[in-house]
């Protein structure tokens, strides 16, 4: 053979991979889709398919140019990493694709913030910078998954195990399972990779025959009776599309979500964490609650129990700021609230709360604790955002009892509060620069000539509380702008119907559109009164459908308050009652101009991006068993192929030592090893053929490898004599306990001449589990005679 014809030949197979690269490409691309119920906008599937493809086709170039087998998933995490660095890196890689110190660096932070987004965002979420680099270094890495599967072990029908992955995420997380078309999609594509793989194999083996004298010639084609490798390649994929819609659409939700851990069914990546907004609006449209805890207190009227605060802006979406746990802020000793005055009028009260229902890292106190007792674990305070949480342990059975501080500034104490806020309330005042402008003409015109940032804030609020405005827990969903995000605040000020998620936003966000720092606090209303009276002192039942949102604004010398802008739920404090506001001409509030808002760069880091994300408060433990079961049996699933090879490979054994037919048996443990290995068995091959071509595989022809052959001919000779011999018989070198250590030598040496990827193949994926067992065929011989 020339040498042209030669390279021809070697360049035939690469050239081959290329349709099934593209047959991976869509289908990764339509899997990818199916993540559309979790996020916002389509940028992230634009990101997730430019890695995709980067990743596919830069591994089929690499294959084109000679790359070795082996060395492909280095060269694939490395075309990964690349592509990350020119997406993610923000020009601090060598020429934009080399990763430098400062780009892994730059990479942990948006890890960490998009870690902490992931957990405090509901669905559709908003994709910020962290989250998509999340998504793009998955959608990577499931390309090399699917290359390695099809290209280099060969196996496409399990190449679509991987591209699963983004299919089944939607059905564990969104109630109702993922989106049919998506799934249907993904098994179209899925088919459309087995058939273009069939294809090429079939050219591939007319177009390079084997060589040799033996090697047998397909003169035409052979018409097969039954199913034939694609028939059986589609049951075998089918099957597995199938079960992977049976479970996206039949498996619950993982258990422990809802906004708090209530005993709902809740979500997995966007819901098993903090999902303050959106999901606090699924609890509130929930048909039947569940009990959240209990409690006595000596309150009048009857305190609001906070949880957490969102005060920070990721993109567009309201987010708890994560700050380092404080072990030295002991509960049993809490400080006085954060810019209280002396001047300003106090009530200390107690309250007993025994939680039933509610699993969270965040502890239900009225504001402004001064001592919590009865806890068990670790809890801790934090000041700035006036809550307690743990970094060990959850609410869930606590028993305790709360002093806390009820702060009664009059009208005159807040009009004369300062506007010069200490650096720490300032971030309080920060919003996103592309914001709808409806929010601050809105604020501007609601609060023009207000003398005080007070008379801004009790004008706000009036405003919310007005006729305009209507309580509505539906309308959000069904004209698509649920959430609290300043989006959804624009849309909200247009339509006027929502939850209290959107009135607490709406305030907050224009408050600090005219200079008034302001935050969400996220907790639960006072409950219903019972008929218990238990020393004295009523109890009050709360309940899921008592989660509520509302406003906190700072004000100089007082601290922070709350407000309660939502119709029809809670009370509105006193302090902002009958007020008697004035509003003098102009367009300033308190000296500040209404234009002052802080503008924060949706882009940029925050100052927690590279903290340890928020902990979920329906229980780490949770997720991490969650987890594990779900690698265990991801795990299982792998082991289910090599498994079954093994347990076939003992029985056979087993025949061929117990006496009668050991022959046959021992050929037909053989031929599938080889097959196992990568050896081909033609329809069109006679044994002797099929031995022919086995003596040249590398463990059979190495200088030490005689004996090796021998055997192997000893082992044809063997199934001949038994197929064809007389019955009964007797031949030499057939006794059942030579022919088993004969079968073990050749199967050994088969196995030990051929490469890693052949051998983790031929152990994991073994090939021959598509081949009928114990079926008489060219190529082989039938056990019995």
């Amino acid at each position: 053979m020339s040498r042209p014809e030669a390279a021809t030949r070697r360049r035939r197979p690469f050239r081959a991979e290329w349709p099934v690269t593209g047959a991976l490409l869509l289908l990764l691309l339509v899997a990818n889709g199916a993540l559309g119920a979790l996020l916002q906008s389509t940028t992230w599937w634009w990101l997730m398919a430019f890695v995709s493809a980067t990743v596919l086709l830069g591994l089929a170039g690499l294959r084109r140019a000679g790359l070795a087998e082996s060395l492909a998933p280095v060269a694939g995490f490395g075309i990964l990493l690349a592509t990350l660095t020119l997406l993610f890196g923000g020009g601090t890689g060598l020429l934009w694709l080399v990763p430098s110190l400062e780009t892994l660096a730059r990479f942990g932070r948006l890890v960490d913030s998009g870690m902490e987004s992931i957990q405090q965002q509901g669905t559709p979420a908003d994709p910020v910078p962290g989250i998509l680099l999340l998504l793009c270094a998955g959608a990577g890495v499931i390309a090399m998954m699917m290359h390695l599967l099809a290209i280099t072990l060969r196996v496409p029908a399990l190449a679509g195990l991987p591209a699963l992955v983004p299919v089944a995420v939607p059905g564990l997380i969104v109630d109702g399972g993922a989106d049919p078309l998506s799934l249907v999609l993904t098994a179209i594509a899925f088919l459309i990779l087995l058939r273009v793989e069939v294809r090429v194999r079939r050219t591939r083996e007319a177009e390079n025959p084997p060589a040799g004298p033996h090697a047998p010639r397909v003169v035409g084609p052979v018409r097969r009776r039954g199913p034939g490798p694609l028939w059986g390649a589609m049951v075998v994929g089918s099957i597995g599309i199938v079960g992977a819609l049976l479970l996206s659409v039949a498996t619950p939700a993982v258990p422990g979500g809802g906004f708090a851990g209530t005993g709902h069914v809740g979500t997995l990546l966007f819901g098993s964490g903090v999902t303050p907004l959106i999901n606090l609006g699924q609890d509130l449209r929930r048909p039947q609650s569940s009990a959240a805890l209990h409690y006595r207190t000596s309150a009048s009227p009857p305190p609001y129990l906070k949880l957490l605060t969102l005060d920070n802006f990721v993109g567009a979406t309201w987010m708890a700021r994560v700050e380092p746990s404080r072990p030295n802020e002991n509960v049993e000793d809490i400080a006085l609230p954060q810019g209280l005055s002396s001047q300003v009028a106090t009530r200390e009260t107690t309250t007993q709360i025994v939680i039933d229902g509610v699993a969270a890292r965040w502890l239900p106190t009225p504001f402004a604790p001064k001592k919590v007792t009865g806890l068990v674990g670790d809890w801790y305070w934090d000041r700035s955002t006036s809550t307690i949480a743990s970094a060990n342990s959850i609410t869930r059975g606590q028993q305790y009892t709360v002093t806390a501080l009820e702060l009664a500034p009059t009208p005159e104490q807040l009009r004369a509060a300062g506007t010069r806020y200490p650096v720490g309330i300032r971030r309080n005042l920060d919003l996103p620069v592309n914001r709808p402008a409806i929010i601050d003409q809105t604020a501007r015109d609601v609060t023009s000539g207000a003398i005080s940032p007070y008379d801004a804030a009790v004008a706000l609020q009036t405003y919310l509380r007005g006729g305009e405005f209507s309580y509505d827990t539906d309308a959000p969903v069904a004209e698509g702008y649920d959430g609290g995000g300043v989006d959804v605040v624009g849309k909200f000020l247009e339509v006027k119907r929502g939850y209290c998620v959107h009135f607490a936003s709406a305030m907050a966000v224009m408050a600090r559109s005219v200079g008034i720092p302001a935050r969400i606090a996220i907790g639960y209303l006072p409950g219903s009164r019972s008929t218990s009276y238990i020393e004295g002192r009523d109890r009050f039942n709360v309940d899921a459908h008592d989660l509520h949102a509302w406003p906190e604004l700072y004000f100089g010398g007082i601290g922070w308050l709350a407000f309660e802008p939502t119709p029809g739920r809670g009370t509105v404090p006193a302090y902002t009652r009958a007020t008697d506001a004035q509003v003098p001409l102009g367009g300033e509030v308190g000296g500040l101009s209404t234009a002052a808002p802080r503008n924060a760069d949706p882009g940029a880091q925050n100052p927690s991006d590279g903290r340890r994300a928020a902990t979920s408060p329906s229980g780490g433990s949770d997720a991490t068993r969650n987890l594990t079961a779900g690698l265990a049996a991801v795990l299982i699933v792998l082991m289910l192929p090599g498994g079954a090879r093994a347990l076939r490979r003992q029985g056979r054994r087993r025949r061929v030592r117990a006496g009668p037919g050991s022959a046959g048996w021992a050929w037909d443990e053989l031929v599938d090893t080889a097959v196992d290995h990568g050896v081909r068995v033609r329809d069109t091959e006679t044994p002797r053929e099929l031995v022919a071509r086995l003596e040249l595989l590398p463990g059979l022809v190495s200088p030490t490898a005689g004996d090796h052959v021998a055997v192997l001919r000893r082992l044809l000779v063997a199934a001949e004599r038994q197929r064809f011999g007389r019955p009964g018989a007797a031949t030499p070198g057939e006794a059942p306990a030579g022919l088993a250590a004969d079968l073990d030598q050749v199967t050994r040496a088969i196995h030990a001449g051929a490469s890693w990827p052949v051998r983790i193949r031929a152990i994991v994926l073994p090939a021959s589990l598509r081949r009928p067992s114990r079926v008489a065929r060219n190529g082989t011989l039938p056990a019995d005679a």
